[in-house]
């Protein structure tokens, strides 16, 4: 019962972060970069760049990472090139989320990382 509360305090506290990071007008290097890592994290993608001005995210997906090692330079990993439309950053960020315990850990991490700058954020025990 306790880690399904912690799970469920996890995922209302990255909801929150990502509704703090998309409400403000000017988007920080910050923000930029928690929006990045969720879409990484999701799509296993490896380059990404988001325009917020049209609306687009630019990205190479890995398309089958069995040889790809994120510490060597890779030439023989397929990577799909896409580029895809959002109408709602948030929303379409939020749809990102995963429930498993791999992405709960991750999106925990994120949390203390971001926690670090603004003690107001939620804090997990």
């Amino acid at each position: 019962m306790e880690n399904l509360e912690l799970k469920s305090n996890i995922s209302r506290g990255i909801k929150s972060l990502i509704s703090e990071s998309c409400s403000k007008e000017e988007v920080s290097r910050k923000s930029q970069d928690l929006h990045e890592m969720i879409i990484k994290k999701y799509y296993n993608a490896v380059d990404i760049s988001i325009d917020y001005h049209r609306k687009r995210i630019f990205m190479d997906i890995v398309v089958d990472d069995s040889n790809y090692d994120a510490n060597q330079l890779n030439f023989s990993t397929p990577f799909m090139r896409t580029n895809m439309y959002y109408d709602n950053l948030e929303q379409f960020l939020i749809s990102c989320l995963d429930r498993d315990n791999r992405s709960i850990s991750f999106y925990a991490k994120l949390l203390r990382i971001y926690s670090i700058n603004n003690p107001k954020k939620i804090c997990i025990s």
